[in-house]
Parts: structure tokens; sequence; C-alpha cells
């Protein structure tokens, strides 16, 4: 008869201790110590001060909240105006639609309905940041069709394959009726950066991987450029590589790291306070549509830090 072998156990507690270690050293996953110390070597954005005009640039209703929403509450509690545009509706997801509107092919009036409501969204969101609404515009330029505004449609009409429109539709867009092409979007943006008179202009970098993002950098600068006005602007990111942040949902004690697509840029940090997180939190939560969708995307914006840079090249 074979005899068992001895079965060697350790105390309860020890093994407990012995787990703990090992959780507390082992990488949270995508966060590594590596990228959590280039974080913390990056130089602290300069600080907002009193009476400095702030103007951010959204491509959609919810970027200037995932890429912003911190430090745009801290240029306010420093007595700073903000001022947001937002260039499109936010209309060219089907998926959202498909949930919100509760049909199995939006198109056309169910896509339209998900841009008035993504506006309300970012109406919502904005009041959340202490934006008053005279400092809120709402361009209504199509979602996912700005690349071809700054191509073959810079001077005739483009038709949007999701909503079926060719103009701006949106109820509360700047100029109602706009026609879809390069040359009024880049009146409409003349016409915000005019009348504002931005310090500090906040767009995307090139790097983001979104089109319509990297598009508007491009009308922006241009802009930007015959206002005088290239000097002023910073440049921040959303989609900024695969899976980028991770890890996914709500960690506010993680540091946001250098976007992977745009690791070489000059990048500033941040730091936000518990109130700016909390504010933060909040501005997401107002965007029901999306974090039904995209939740666990959104809430991983919610890091202890923001990243800015003042420069959109390597330094």
């Amino acid at each position: 008869m074979t005899r068992p072998l001895p079965r060697w156990t350790l105390p309860a507690t020890l093994l407990v201790l012995l787990g703990l270690a090992a959780w507390i050293n082992e990488p949270i996953p995508g966060v590594t110590g590596r990228e959590a110390r280039a974080v913390a070597a990056l130089p602290v954005a300069p600080a907002f001060r009193a009476g400095q005009r702030v103007l951010l640039l959204s491509p959609h209703p919810d970027d200037e909240t995932l890429c912003c929403a911190g430090m745009l509450n801290r240029a306010r509690a420093a007595g700073a105006e903000v001022f947001v545009t937002w260039i499109t509706g936010g209309d060219g997801f089907e998926f959202d639609a498909a949930l919100t509107e509760r049909t199995l092919h939006p198109q056309g009036r169910a896509l339209r309905a998900l841009g008035e409501r993504r506006v309300g969204e970012a109406r919502a969101a904005a009041a959340v940041l202490g934006i008053p609404m005279d400092h809120q515009v709402v361009l209504g330029y199509p979602d996912g069709g700005l690349r071809f505004l700054n191509g073959v449609n810079f001077d005739r009409p483009y038709t949007s394959p999701r909503t079926g429109a060719s103009a701006t539709y949106l109820r509360e867009a700047q100029t109602p009726g706009a026609p879809f092409t390069g040359e009024a979007l880049e009146a409409d943006l003349t016409r915000v950066l005019r009348r504002v008179q931005p310090d500090l202009i906040l767009i995307p970098a090139h790097e983001d991987f979104h089109p319509d993002h990297h598009t508007l950098t491009l009308f922006a600068q241009r802009v930007a450029a015959r206002l005088g006005l290239q000097g002023r602007l910073r440049y921040w990111v959303v989609h900024g590589g695969l899976e980028w942040p991770l890890p996914k949902g709500a960690h506010p004690a993680l540091p946001l790291v250098l976007p992977p697509l745009a690791r070489h840029l000059p990048w500033q940090r941040v730091p936000l306070a518990a109130e700016d997180l909390a504010v933060k939190t909040r501005a997401v939560n107002a965007y029901g549509t999306q974090t039904e969708v995209l939740g666990r995307f959104m809430r991983a914006f919610e890091r202890r830090n923001e990243l800015l840079s003042p420069a959109d090249t390597a330094r």
C-alpha cells in the first residue's frame, strides 16, 4: 500500500500576507512602473489665471469632457473664462442610435434625433463644468465627414450617408442651414475665434487616431494662423492608440499615461484635485447615450492627471 505524501501547509495568515505582497508588486494592467514614472517626470502645465480666455474645440459632444474636464474646472476655479465649441453633433454613431432610438437599422431621422440628444447632453455636461450658455457654441457639421470637407467637399456640399443631411440641421447651430463644406466650417470657426479672442485654444493633436479629430486640427491651425493666433494652440488626445487608456473603467488613483501614438510630443501634466475629478465624473455621467455603450472607455479618463502639449511636433 502506498503511503500518501505528506501535505505541507503554511499558516493561513502567512498565505494571506504572501498573496497581498504579490498583488502589491504586480504591475497594474495597462500602467507599468516605467509609464507611471514617465508621467511623474513631466513638467506641470502652466497654471490658468484670472481673466484668461480658454476655448476648447471639441470634434464631438463628450471629447471636451474626456480630454479636459478637469483642467477646464481648474481654469474656471482660477478665474479664467471657459468657452467650448462642438464641431459636430455626434450623429454618426449607428450603434448608439440603435440603442437610444430602439431600431435595428438607424438612419436619417433616427440619427438626426441622436444628434439633437447628444447636443442636449453636451449642454448638461457644460453646465456641470460651469460653462455659461453664452460661452457654448454648436456648429453641427457631419460626424464622420470632416475629412471630406477638407478635401473634395471643401467648396461643394457633402451629404452625410448617415443622416442624409447636406447642411446643418441642428436647432441650436450657430449658422442654421450652413452647407457641409470646408469653406463654411472655416467661416464658422473664424466667427468663433474672432468673437472669443482666446488666450488659449485647446484642440486635438495630429496624432489623434480619429479622422474627425485630426482633420479638425488642420482646420483650426489654418484659421488660427490667419488670425495670428497659432501661438495660442495647445493639444490633447482622446484616441491615442489601441486600447489606450488602460485599464478600462474609473481609476482615479492612477495616472493617465502617455498615448502611444503621440508619445513623442512635449507633454505637460495637469494634476487634478479630488474636486476636479468629482466634476469630471459628473460631466461624464451627463453623456447617457455614450456611457451606455462606451462607459468603461469613457471612465478610463477619470485619472489623477490630464495631459496637454504646447506643440504638436517633438521639440
